[in-house]
């Protein structure tokens, strides 16, 4: 029986429950706290939150405190807003009615609805409420401005509430009133928090009975987030001021039983706070979690016991063999499913904040924004020798299955070191120590397209002038004459790409080659998406295979593996729902390939995606390449959210994480051996510093010189449009690497080219032709005058 079980035995398979459902990965919430109002209904005999109103003093916050608790939150890189108030205060105290009708409310939750949707858009906290027992209305009106709620069960035991109990005059803390709040949340699809409090009176067979109260309601609805197991302290001018604490073993005693009654997924936390020098022993009993820490505000329910400081928090954490990761108020899984557990209103403020697996952020860069130099913060914690097997099996060149490179992706701390520094290592082997780069000019032949991919801020619509620009469709003499001066230039390749224009057939893009070929014979043309070449073929009537043998015959050499985005059909759905599925992608290239072209394979991350998605995409390149041999290097594209069509609504995160792009070259440098030799990091996604921590972390290559970018630029990176060859070499050269250019081919440059590169003139500016209706109708205008 549970309730006679012996401490040492309940640690131990505590523990081993912990780690079986979290893995390492100890998780925290660096919130802000705001006391709404310390009034409340309810006269538990250990409170010193609960206050009577105070002549002179406001019965709530104003809205200018609260912000200024929010904002100052904010500028200390807190994501959670912390909401804690007593229970309807109003039906005790006039002075609360009489400041709710001054406020224009009725109720404290009404005044709390409106407060944390000033908290959200103001300075894009996230609320988590912890308003007390509420009606299915009330609770309602909250989620629609908060991610997150909670109440403490605390106790299931009715005689508590009787006279000389802990509850006592407390009708808010009856187990049944309780119970339906948690039920109700339920039903309402809220991530909720609660908990337990131990040492008021209850017995442990009553504290068991709470946390199989608490399963129950778990396992009919889902919707249990995180447990608490708080241990009672006595304070000072309370009616328990001189009731004995829970010691130690007590309270590791109960936390070890939440584990095992809640099992190895539930995030189960006990307050460090509350257990002052003793804390790091709570992790021992199998808590994942240390709940939210603030760096701002203190505990205003417990003031007497001060947050341990983060690093020192960090370094406990460590010390017990595990690794801090800072969470959102709401858990990863109820921030990931956010159709289901969120309001619409709050799923971009989400976003906004989380990374591919649904914890907080490291910091507020993304992709396309300048990197300041970074420094790694050096662990005590040993690698995990799962992690460290697998990074074995791929130096020695194992087909890594779906759930290793998942494991791969989420590496954190040390174990992330040791993956990039592993990768570094295999790619000095395989490729030696030169970092390649092609001297090439991108031309976007068009920006008018008839698909509406949620990601792209560069194509638009024939009648869109508005949106980003005005469209524009290139004659073939200027397409022409940017491949002459990009000749000039020393480039060794055009990249012709462009948006799928409606009044395009396969006849346009064979053209564009030939003309290509014919004005500048020893140009490579590497041209035309997966995309292209399908909707080319279908306008003619012929197969892909027929089409690609066209092309190739009208001069063209290697085509990119753009368009790939995700390999998954699950992000297909959400993000290009009208472009080729992934099996159509793949066919389109497996047929390249067969014909006798060369391709690069492409992924672009960071939006709707997970860890998930980029393995199975990984392994399908993977397979792909061992059948065909076609790929000539993987490229890695870092999504830019600030002027794409999904990131301007707040439907995806904000790009990856500076960690989730070190990872995304370093794994596909090992998932990738020995098959694709050559991994590619984009200066125009990360700039110069991001490119180098690739280049530390597997890649071997820097892409092309490009001459003119547009697409990233219109998605909003800051990292300009040519890095001409002499900055790519002195790039390379500072991080003690040996620069050599390349064809696109990956063969050597004659001496002369690359000179005449070195040594380039100015670009001269672009013409941008308008489509060619419209150059139509200014033609006849023109006629007419």
């Amino acid at each position: 029986m549970l309730p006679e079980a012996l401490l040492a035995d309940l640690l131990a398979a505590a523990s081993a429950l912990r780690d079986e459902g979290h893995g390492r990965v100890q998780s925290w919430s660096r919130k802000v706290f705001i006391p709404l109002t310390q009034l409340c209904r309810n006269l538990c005999h250990y409170c010193t939150f609960s206050q009577p109103p105070r002549p002179g003093e406001n019965a709530y916050m104003t809205r200018d405190e609260v912000l200024a608790v929010a904002r100052a939150g904010q500028a200390a890189g807190c994501t959670e807003a912390l909401f804690t108030l007593g229970d309807k205060p109003e039906l005790r105290f006039a002075a609360a009615r009489d400041e709710l009708a001054r406020l224009g409310h009725a109720t404290t939750i009404s005044y709390l609805v409106e407060m944390a949707a000033l908290v959200r858009d103001e300075t894009g906290l996230l609320p988590h409420i912890n308003a007390g027992v509420m009606t299915r209305e009330e609770m309602a009106a909250l989620r629609r401005v908060s991610v997150s709620q909670g109440l403490m069960l605390e106790s299931v035991s009715d005689r508590l509430c009787g006279k000389g109990g802990a509850h006592y005059r407390s009708p808010d803390k009856e187990p049944a009133a309780r119970l339906e709040t948690i039920r109700l949340a339920g039903e309402l699809q809220i991530p909720f928090t609660t908990g337990i409090l131990i040492g008021i009176g209850e017995t442990r067979r009553e504290q068991i009975e709470a946390l199989e109260a608490i399963c129950d309601l778990h396992r009919r609805y889902g919707h249990i987030q995180e447990v608490i197991v708080q241990n009672f302290r006595a304070k000072e001018r309370t009616v328990m001021a001189h009731a004995p604490e829970p010691d130690m073993d007590d309270l590791l005693w109960t936390i070890a039983a939440a584990r095992i009654v809640l099992g190895p997924e539930m995030n189960i936390q006990a307050p460090p706070n509350l257990s002052a020098a003793d804390f790091p022993r709570l992790l021992s009993a199998g808590i994942n979690d240390w709940g939210g820490v603030s760096p701002v505000t203190p505990d205003h329910v417990n003031p007497e016991a001060p947050w341990p400081e983060v690093e020192r928090l960090r370094m406990a954490t460590e010390g017990e063999g595990r690794m801090l990761v800072a969470r959102l108020p709401v858990y990863p899984a109820y921030a990931q499913d956010n159709g289901r557990w969120q309001d619409k209103a709050m799923v971009r403020h989400i976003l906004a904040h989380a990374d591919a697996a649904g914890f907080a952020r490291e910091d507020s860069w993304s992709p396309g924004i300048a990197l300041e130099p970074r420094v790694t913060r050096p662990s005590t914690l040993p690698v995990d020798p799962k992690i460290a097997a697998i990074v074995d099996r791929a130096m020695e060149g194992a087909l890594l299955e779906e759930e290793e490179i998942t494991a791969l992706f989420s590496a954190r701390e040390t174990d992330l070191e040791h993956i990039c520094d592993s990768a570094d290592a295999l790619r000095e082997r395989v490729m030696g120590d030169a970092v390649t780069y092609v001297v090439n000019r991108n031309i976007n032949y068009t920006n008018i397209c008839a698909y509406k991919c949620g990601f792209c801020a560069f194509s638009k619509g024939d009648k869109a002038e508005h949106l980003r620009g005005k469209p524009y469709d290139l004659d073939l003499e200027e397409v022409v004459r940017r491949t002459r001066e990009a000749w000039d230039r020393g480039g060794t390749e055009v990249c012709l790409q462009g948006g799928i224009h409606p009044h395009y057939t396969g006849e346009t893009y064979i053209n564009l080659a030939r003309a290509v070929r014919a004005a500048v014979p020893d140009m490579h043309i590497h041209a035309f998406s997966p995309l292209e070449v399908s909707q080319g073929a279908a306008t003619l009537g012929l197969t892909v295979e027929q089409f690609l043998i066209r092309l190739k015959e009208a001069g063209l050499d290697t085509l990119p593996g753009t368009a790939a985005e995700i390999l998954d059909d699950e992000v297909r759905a959400i993000l290009c729902p009208d472009k080729l599925s992934t099996d159509q992608w793949l066919d389109v290239i497996e047929t390249a390939h067969r014909v006798g072209f060369t391709t690069t394979a492409t992924i672009m991350f960071g939006h709707v995606d997970t860890p998930r998605h980029w393995a199975r995409h990984l392994i399908r390149i993977r397979d792909l390449q061992r059948r065909t041999g076609g790929f000539t290097e993987f490229v890695p594209l870092p999504f830019v959210h600030m002027e794409a069509p999904m990131g301007l609504r707040g439907e995806v995160r904000h790009g990856p994480t500076f960690r989730e792009v070190r990872l995304m070259h370093a794994v596909a440098r090992l998932a990738l051996h020995p098959h694709i030799r050559s991994i590619q990091t984009s200066w125009v996604k990360l700039g110069g510093e991001g490119v180098k921590a690739c280049l530390n972390s597997g890649a071997n290559d820097l892409g092309g010189t490009l001459m003119n970018e547009s697409i990233s630029r219109a998605a909003g990176t800051q990292h300009g449009q040519e890095m001409p060859p002499a900055a790519m070499e002195a790039l390379i050269r500072s991080l003690g690497r040996t620069p050599r250019q390349r064809s696109t081919a990956y063969g050597a440059v004659a001496q002369h080219i690359h000179e005449r590169g070195m040594d380039a003139a100015e670009l001269t500016p672009m013409i941008l032709t308008p489509p060619r209706r419209r150059r139509k109708e200014q033609e006849r205008f023109a006629y007419a005058e």
